[in-house]
């Protein structure tokens, strides 16, 4: 009966840390920009913000350019683009604690709660609270859209998102780019 109850618990836990590895996006525009004139882009080196692995930065750049090609944007030169596309990331480490109580609702000698009287402190069958503490990265991509003439930020998304391995940051990346993409308001018909 416990171990069914631990591996209960266990992937209770499960559920709830797989739904923090989705991709959470924020953006925000600068409402005078008139997005309509920026036609083309170019990705832009950032000036501050922690490194990425090749692959990561390979599958980053590759999803900038898909997502902004679908939305009418081209790539240019640097020095011709209308906007100048910068990345930032950052990685943090972050602690998660989650909390239960085993309230044992099950038979114990003729009494159904599974609790009753004791002699100093708990009393038999008491509830017993388990506590599960976890670390882990969370890392942070930040996307900012910036008009290369006038050097003013008129876009950002930002992406978080748990880190994992190779394969999963590159999915996430991708997943990340195109919903901050999609929040983009310049869209240009084909």
């Amino acid at each position: 009966m416990k171990t069914s109850r631990y591996l209960f618990f266990a992937a209770v836990l499960i559920c709830l840390f797989s739904a923090c590895e989705t991709v959470t996006v924020t953006t925000d525009y600068d409402r005078a920009a008139h997005f309509g004139k920026y036609k083309t882009y170019a990705l832009t080196p950032p000036n501050r913000g922690q490194t990425m692995s090749p692959a990561s930065e390979a599958a980053l750049s590759d999803a900038v350019r898909a997502e902004l090609n679908s939305r009418g944007l081209t790539e240019a030169p640097a020095r011709t683009a209308d906007l100048d596309i910068v990345r930032q990331v950052f990685v943090q480490q972050k602690t998660s604690v989650q909390q239960w109580t085993d309230w044992g609702y099950r038979h114990h000698g003729g009494w159904p709660y599974g609790y009753g009287y004791g002699y100093y402190g708990m009393w038999p069958g008491a509830p017993t609270s388990y506590v599960d503490v976890q670390q882990y990265d969370e890392g942070t991509l930040i996307l900012d859209f910036v008009d290369a003439r006038t050097k003013k930020l008129v876009f950002r998304g930002v992406g978080k998102a748990v880190v994992g391995g190779p394969d999963s940051n590159a999915g996430k990346i991708r997943e990340a780019v195109s919903k901050i993409v999609a929040g983009y308001p310049g869209a240009v018909a084909h």
